[in-house]
């Protein structure tokens, strides 16, 4: 296996359990992981012949990593988790465009060593590529700030 490859895999994963762990010390959502990988991981090696299902396993293999739900029920947010280490505005609006155009509506996640980024995939299109810092509506000051220490922490 490439070793570039393995630590951005790695970088990608301690971004989704640092999303985890946010949101659940912040309270007031439940946290499902929803990537193929958790809910249907025998897709992964499904080849066929068949075009539309070639499809249908593609975008199924590129769906978000969470399904963020509010504890009454009334709210459900798709979340794509991203690292970056510099928030970069044209790989953001890459990866929403992407998200936009096969989960519509859904979240991106960009955790950067400058803090975090949350926001609409349709309003970081709209904004080339401009995602909203995580407000402290979605997760207070204190958290983001612990959680920001831990990635960089990774990244010595």
């Amino acid at each position: 296996m490439d070793n570039d490859f393995s630590r951005k895999l790695i970088k990608g994963k301690i971004a989704e359990i640092i999303f985890q762990q946010l949101f659940r010390e912040q309270g007031g959502y439940t946290i499902i992981p929803f990537g193929y990988e958790y809910t249907v991981p025998q897709l992964a090696q499904c080849t066929s012949a068949n075009r539309q299902a070639k499809r249908v396993i593609d975008n199924i293999k590129h769906a978000p990593d969470f399904a963020l739900v509010s504890t009454n029920n009334q709210s459900v947010y798709l979340v794509e988790v991203k690292f970056m280490r510099k928030y970069s505005e044209k790989y953001a609006l890459e990866d929403a465009n992407y998200q936009k155009e096969r989960w519509d509506p859904s979240w991106i996640f960009i955790a950067t060593l400058d803090g975090f980024f949350f926001d609409h995939c349709g309003s970081i299109v709209s904004h080339a590529g401009l995602a909203k810092p995580l407000a402290e509506s979605w997760v207070n000051k204190e958290l983001q700030e612990k959680y920001l220490e831990l990635l960089k922490e990774f990244e010595k």
